[in-house]
């Protein structure tokens, strides 16, 4: 079943007036979403380059932006009624991965709620970005902490599976926007160029918004911290 993220977050969750934290907030593309959609919300980042860019934003209303890592939140117990890591959370290094849920369930009120919503490897766009990064692995160890994060006063209430597109303008705006997360991949994405605008090439669809669409397998994990 083909969804927008979006979608499934407003399905699932209560957003008016609610405070919510977006850990791995990237370019503030969420962030802005969900305060449209009337929340109270908080972007962390740790990337200089994503976190500048979140800043530069136009403001839609109440949404701010602090520098940090997912294993040291910077805010006081019980702060946010939502904590979310939106494609996010295999990009915690992994030895860290349970102290980031861990700060991410402590952040939360009791009865507050986690959303993990992770991309599954799987399908042509992991051919396509495993020349660069192939987040197989991580992937997999982001899934077995979250699961393995039950013991930190968490429930897991729900697991929901879905297919959302994803439209680039070019395969070239696409590697920008590789760079741009992880500069560190600059050297690597130069020398892989050309045989990823090939598979890009081989595998996307036109969109009827211009550019470019494939379809990427996402998976969402909602729980609850429990109260006491």
């Amino acid at each position: 079943m083909i969804r927008r993220n979006i979608d499934v977050i407003e399905e699932k969750l209560d957003l008016s007036g609610v405070r919510i934290l977006d850990i791995g907030s990237g370019d503030g593309s969420l962030v802005r979403a969900l305060t449209k959609r009337g929340a109270h919300v908080t972007g962390l980042e740790c990337g200089a380059a994503q976190l500048e860019k979140a800043r530069a934003a136009e403001t839609v209303g109440d949404e701010t932006y602090v520098e940090g890592f997912g294993q040291d939140l910077p805010f006081d117990d019980g702060a946010f009624d939502v904590s979310i890591f939106f494609n996010s959370l295999h990009h915690v290094p992994s030895d860290v991965m349970a102290a980031a849920l861990s700060e991410a369930a402590r952040v939360l009120k009791p009865g507050g709620t986690l959303y993990i919503a992770e991309p599954v490897a799987q399908g042509a766009k992991q051919d396509v970005w495993a020349l660069i990064d192939d987040e197989t692995e991580v992937r997999a160890e982001a899934y077995a902490a979250l699961k393995a994060s039950q013991s930190l006063a968490l429930a897991e209430v729900e697991e929901i599976s879905y297919n959302v597109v994803d439209r680039y303008d070019s395969a070239e705006a696409a590697l920008d926007m590789m760079i741009r997360v992880d500069p560190s991949r600059a050297e690597l994405v130069n020398k892989v160029r050309d045989d990823f605008v090939a598979r890009f090439d081989a595998v996307v669809r036109p969109s009827a918004k211009g550019g470019f669409e494939m379809e990427q397998p996402m998976r969402v994990n909602i729980m609850v911290k429990q109260l006491g």
